[in-house]
């Protein structure tokens, strides 16, 4: 699951960092007592990660964190891996007993990591960017595609310094069944007027234009639209809640669209699916050419490996269509993020293994299950359905990156579940587009002066 874009792992090294003195997991599987290894570690030193269970699996983590043991002699490495991380390790924070590491990017419905951000509970890893890649002789800086730590994600104080690392990253966009095109000998649109009127072709055959897994996937659609209808400048307004940007031409134009593709297009199923637990029933609506387009990220293939499909059938991806014939079209780039509490006890060995992430050693290891580092060079490294995916940049769709800006806590407001989960109620006619633009200009009035 994404977010949820996407992201990696199971119970294989389950550790309950809310419990005392329980027994742990090491990297390399040999089970100990806490309390005994803190009584008799020595020189020693215990890293303890974190990590949100998603599609990528828990044994890339295991293999990464034995890798990372032995390079680094002394170090042992006790990790988290749950689908409900959050849940896991917050009784234990609670307490006072933090992991030194988290790997857990915003977005999640829990909002732990933005919760984090909001109370200024982060470690600064801005010198983690001039680490020399253990093992390496090149720093991590020099190592990463442009651009990924120059975001309100990794940087969200605008103060210069990133305190959340770039992780997977994935181009996300519009996913469907190339095979049933080819059958049909339909062309994937480039416009949206181009989608409409396939839309209008399609639904005599029984075939919805559109769905979607949760609506917490509108995020990446979202952004992208924003950029198509305004640009850059336009996207860095709203998402910084520029006092009226809601209410002009561009906002109108995102609005209108966003409300006939769900209120027209949508198969009306899939609400009632996207969920947690269902979501994969919404995606599989494209696997049974039930709906043509969903937005995705590139985890949604090895979520669905195992589940059936139409005869002939092959993943497809395409950018946001432009708005008129030779516009910009978009596709946002969702990456996930690793950060350190300010609580932690080892910051330190933290971010060394942070640095470790990004030697080639470790991304040969993530890109085995197609979790792919945003490293210089790795792209070319892909084949099959990741080189389909990850060359949309390179045929002409520009790459949005962003989101909405932080802000203190401000009691009430969440302006993701205010812009992106409310797009279930357009589906079911519960709320209008105007009671939708209504609350997302009343949330974005309220959080402007929490800016931080």
């Amino acid at each position: 699951m994404k977010k949820i874009l996407s992201l990696a792992i199971t119970a294989a090294l389950t550790l309950s960092l809310a419990a005392c003195g329980g027994s742990t997991e090491s990297a390399s599987g040999t089970t100990t007592d806490s309390s005994d290894t803190k009584a008799n570690s020595g020189e020693t030193r215990t890293l303890k990660l974190a990590a949100l269970e998603t599609a990528y699996g828990a044994d890339v983590w295991k293999e990464i964190t034995a890798a990372f043991e032995k390079a680094t002699p002394g170090v042992n490495v006790e990790t988290t891996i749950d689908k409900n991380i959050e849940d896991v390790i917050g009784p234990g924070m609670k307490s006072g007993d933090f992991p030194d590491v988290i790997h857990l990017a915003t977005g999640q419905v829990k909002g732990l990591t933005e919760t984090f951000v909001k109370d200024n509970n982060l470690t600064d890893l801005t010198d983690v960017l001039s680490m020399t890649v253990p093992g390496e002789e090149v720093t991590v800086k020099d190592k990463l595609i442009p651009g990924f730590t120059d975001t309100t994600i990794t940087n969200p104080y605008n103060d210069g310094k990133t305190y959340l690392m770039p992780m997977f990253y994935s181009p996300t966009g519009l996913f469907y069944n190339a095979g049933l095109f080819e059958q049909k000998g339909w062309e994937v649109p480039t416009t949206w007027d181009e989608m409409w009127a396939l839309g209008d072709k399609v639904k005599a055959e029984g075939i919805s234009l559109f769905a979607y897994p949760m609506p917490g996937y509108f995020d990446s659609f979202f952004y992208a639209l924003l950029n198509e209808v305004g640009g850059a400048d336009f996207f860095n307004k709203a998402t910084s809640y520029t006092e009226g940007i809601w209410e002009t031409a561009e906002a109108q134009q995102a609005f209108d669209l966003i409300s006939k593709l769900t209120t027209t297009y949508t198969e009306k199923t899939v609400p009632a699916n996207a969920n947690k637990d269902n979501f994969t029933k919404n995606q599989q609506l494209i696997l049974d050419n039930k709906a043509l387009f969903m937005p995705n990220g590139t985890w949604v293939v090895g979520e669905m490996s195992k589940a059936p499909r139409a005869d002939g059938f092959k993943w497809g991806f395409t950018a946001l269509p432009a708005l008129k014939d030779g516009g910009d079209r978009y596709s946002y780039t969702f990456f996930e993020q690793i950060w350190v509490p300010a609580k932690a006890e080892n910051a330190d060995l933290a971010k060394q293994f942070i640095a470790y992430l990004y030697s080639e050693e470790a991304a040969a290891i993530f890109a085995k299950v197609g979790a792919v580092q945003p490293i210089k060079g790795m792209s070319d490294k892909l084949d099959g359905d990741n080189k389909l995916f990850y060359s949309i940049y390179d045929n002409g769709a520009k790459a949005a990156m962003g989101a909405f800006a932080t802000t203190d806590p401000v009691e009430g407001v969440n302006i993701s579940d205010t812009v992106f989960r409310s797009i279930d109620s357009l589906v079911t006619g519960a709320k209008t587009q105007q009671e939708w633009v209504d609350g997302i200009i009343k949330a974005s009035d309220e959080l402007r002066g929490a800016l931080k």
